[in-house]
């Protein structure tokens, strides 16, 4: 097999070039091409759901194709979607902590 080229990542990263270019007003979030996965550009989003969420509508992604995960012990939500941009395979990620549960003990709780 031969070793990959900057050439044969053109699909993520002309597709990078022009979100860049039409969502330039857009949160920035950390951005991933490799040549393990030359058709894929990764845009990842750290404690921020909202800034996920902003990319998603802005590229028209349904709703319903978000997977929903927990990692690290419950404590770090994880959305996760896959589409389509300028001929390349996109994939949007989001973390986020997830908030504490206190839970609620016998005889403790709001008085009627």
């Amino acid at each position: 097999m031969r070793a990959r080229t900057l050439a044969d990542l053109s699909a993520p990263l002309l597709a990078l070039r022009l979100l860049g270019v039409e969502f330039g007003h857009m949160p920035a979030p950390t951005v991933e091409v490799s040549p393990i996965y030359p058709e894929l550009l990764e845009l990842k989003f750290h404690d921020d759901f909202a800034a996920f969420e902003a990319w998603r509508e802005a590229l028209n992604i349904a709703p319903e194709s978000v997977v929903h995960r927990v990692q690290v012990g419950g404590q770090t939500g994880v959305l996760r979607v896959h589409a389509t941009f300028a001929g390349a395979e996109l994939e949007l990620v989001g973390y986020a902590k997830v908030p504490a549960v206190v839970p609620v003990l016998a005889g403790s709780g709001a008085v009627s």
